[in-house]
């Protein structure tokens, strides 16, 4: 029988045909998680080759939100410029000209993305704004005026109650109302045996996204297990949980808890333990 809330594998999503015209000259793109899965927000993967770029562009109806998990190159935001490299969190605000150009040598680079409150691609309002120049990429890297960009190596971890289910062995908010993002950039590692015990947020939707290792996840009545490549939506108010099922390998996790720029604004309500029978796969 079919799952209600299922993880959804990378692997298992078909690649989605971008027209180089439009300034997408990326390797691979791919939208496991759209408006047809239930969720206000679009969610993508990226796979840039060396030397890949996706051009000027803007979203005039939506931020998007991106995060950086392997490589290094240049990110364009209006007239600034910055190098970046696996671990940095960015946001992008409506109506705001941006590039990415994946400068890694030997390696590809990935990201994943949020187009926050839209359905779709076309729903973001993307408009293509010219090709990545010469001259873009030669412009000194000093930072930018418009949106957030933060590296989780900057970033201080939260202090979560545990006696709330918060049995995470790191966690971290590289981006929040505390610099200015109404959505929330949640990273959490579990190491062997952590768990996220029962819970559910009242005023917002969660997505996250395993980044490696393997677990049993939750959601509502259902369990499945997961790991490195899954995407998993949760929708408002329905009860879930993640547990590290490895004797050896951590969980890394990011995830957005979208439109809320706190824990606290999520409308998080602790639900209990996970038990022995919970975990029995």
């Amino acid at each position: 029988m079919a799952l209600k809330y299922p993880p959804i594998h990378i692997d298992d999503v078909p690649i989605t045909n971008m027209e180089e015209k439009n300034g997408w000259h990326i390797s691979e793109f791919r939208l496991p998680i759209t408006g047809e899965s239930g969720s206000s927000t679009t969610v993508f993967h990226s796979i840039f080759k060396s030397g890949s770029t996706h051009s000027k562009h803007l979203h005039s109806k939506s931020e998007e939100v991106a995060i950086y998990l392997k490589g290094n190159g240049v990110v364009g935001q209006g007239t600034g410029r910055a190098n970046i490299r696996a671990g940095h969190c960015r946001v992008m605000p409506a109506n705001s000209e941006h590039f990415f150009h994946n400068e890694t040598q030997d390696d590809d680079a990935e990201v994943i993305g949020f187009y926050i409150g839209a359905k779709d691609v076309a729903d973001s309002g993307y408009e293509f704004c010219g090709p990545v120049t010469k001259e873009d990429l030669e412009m000194p890297r000093n930072g930018f005026h418009e949106g957030i960009l933060v590296h989780l190596d900057d970033v201080e971890s939260e202090k979560m109650n545990k006696d709330e289910g918060w049995s995470i062995t790191d966690f971290k908010l590289p981006i929040s109302k505390k610099n200015g993002s109404s959505t929330t950039v949640f990273h959490a590692t579990f190491m062997p045996g952590a768990v996220h015990k029962k819970h559910m947020h009242e005023n917002c939707e969660e997505i996250y996204y395993i980044i490696s290792g393997h677990g049993l996840a939750g959601a509502g009545d259902e369990k499945a297990e997961v790991r490195g490549g899954h995407f998993h939506y949760i929708p408002k108010g329905v009860k879930h949980w993640l547990y590290n099922l490895s004797d050896s390998e951590p969980i890394v996790a990011v995830g957005l808890y979208i439109g809320a720029g706190s824990v606290e604004e999520t409308g998080y309500v602790y639900l209990g333990d996970v038990t022995e029978d919970d975990i029995k796969i």
